[in-house]
């Protein structure tokens, strides 16, 4: 029987390989670590979650939230996992992220039509692949990819935020609140006054940051290093991820900024400081977060990190189904077609994986078309103009609604026409 290679077990690859096996397919799971580790990463296992613990929103309000209802409806290993691992996190979805990646890699570990690998794959393989990689590609895989499809891979670099030890966190100036006392109160706050933000401020637009080394510094706008963001402005942190309205700690206080910290895994003992991406240097993150009210004496168990992220101009490579346009039997999943976020990922995997199964089976592929969100991101990587292609997180102004409403009707009658055309290609499953 033939079977699929898959290369890398994140998010994208991970989904891939399950589809593909739950469809008795074969598969083949090549992942490089613990043989080598790309920077940013800290385990050996499947669907490292590298970044945030956070998937967003699970609000139907939301597009990233009726994305990871399509998922559901068509069983999806990611979001099983993440359901089944979530912490509080108000009314977005945020998962111990240990416990969600061992679930993951135990289901594919113990599944007989997967064989799993680890090592590094220098080149493309032949025979039926998906390339799930990742936006962190080994050197040699990534030249291989430029060579085949004879263009630059572009690139641009993301950022993950600290983790902090809750028992080093002073709760006599700390405190716990949901913004405006919605849902329950998850949140570690930390309010700053005008003083404190101003000192704050200047030392965060005056550390030094880690060397970039030979890469152009080309940032991603949904995760921008917070430096980053400080540099435009005060104001930028304000109505960003320091905004403190709806997060007084009583009606005696009247912060100028706040600073939330979101919890990390299931014993709430690890928290990290939500939008605080960074590439600054160690000792600045101490010297400078420590000014964070609350935080005088916080144990960073993870720093910050910078690391490249890589995705190819999907635009000129890639089918809407993620085939590429020069090999019908080769797939691309995940960020490194330029679908940004983990939820996307997961649904870019799923996609590939499904079509990739109609491949083998000698059947046509699904193209998922715009009107819901999931191949409303296939639509729009593989449709925009690619003199402009940018990664995309998961938003309604890429889906076409085939309804006229009101305008106040967009949202729901987007998510009912999303999860119509999600149960007509479970239909046709």
């Amino acid at each position: 029987m033939k079977e699929v290679t898959v290369i890398g077990a994140g998010l994208a690859g991970s989904e891939a390989a399950f589809q593909l096996a739950k469809r008795n397919i074969r598969v083949h799971l090549i992942e490089m670590r613990p043989t080598k580790y790309p920077a940013a990463f800290h385990t050996d296992q499947f669907a490292e979650l590298v970044c945030s613990n956070s998937l967003r929103s699970n609000s139907m309000n939301n597009a990233v939230g009726i994305l990871k209802e399509e998922l559901r409806h068509l069983d999806s290993l990611i979001m099983k996992a993440a359901d089944q691992n979530a912490v509080p996190a108000g009314s977005a979805l945020a998962v111990d992220r240990h416990a969600f990646s061992k679930m993951i890699t135990d289901t594919l570990s113990d599944h007989p039509m997967i064989r799993i690998s680890h090592q590094e794959v220098t080149e493309i393989p032949k025979g039926p692949c998906i390339i799930a990689a990742g936006p962190l590609v080994s050197d040699a895989l990534a030249a291989d990819i430029r060579s085949f499809l004879e263009s630059e891979a572009l690139h641009f670099y993301d950022a993950a935020a600290p983790i902090i030890e809750k028992d080093s966190i002073d709760f006599t100036k700390a405190y716990f609140k949901s913004r405006y006392d919605k849902g329950e109160a998850s949140y570690i706050n930390c309010a700053m006054d005008q003083e404190q933000f101003d000192r704050f401020y200047e030392a965060l637009v005056s550390a030094e940051c880690a060397k970039m080394h030979d890469f152009e510094q080309t940032y991603f706008e949904g995760c921008m290093p917070i430096e980053e963001m400080a540099r435009r402005g005060k104001k930028t942190l304000l109505f960003g991820p320091l905004k403190p309205v709806g997060l007084a700690k009583d009606e005696t206080h009247h912060p100028v900024a706040v600073v939330q910290l979101r919890q990390d895994n299931v014993a709430a003992s690890l928290y990290n400081i939500v939008g605080f991406q960074t590439h600054l240097t160690w000792p600045e993150q101490r010297r400078v977060f420590r000014m964070i009210p609350g935080l005088e004496h916080a144990n960073i168990t993870r720093y910050g990190v910078m690391h490249r992220n890589s995705f190819i101009c999907s635009p000129v490579a890639l089918l809407e189904t993620y085939q590429t346009k020069k090999r019908e039997d080769l797939f691309f999943a995940g960020q490194i077609t330029g679908v940004e976020g983990y939820v996307e990922s997961c649904a870019s995997g799923m996609i590939a994986g499904i079509n990739m199964a109609l491949y083998m089976q000698g059947k046509e592929p699904i193209c998922f078309g715009n009107t819901c969100i999931m191949g409303s991101q296939a639509y729009y990587i593989t449709h925009c103009d690619p003199k402009h292609f940018q990664p995309m997180n998961a938003n309604f102004g890429i889906v076409r609604l085939e309804e006229k409403c009101k305008k106040y009707q967009r949202k729901e009658k987007i998510a009912q026409q999303a999860i119509a055309r999600i149960d007509e290609i479970e239909a046709l499953l």
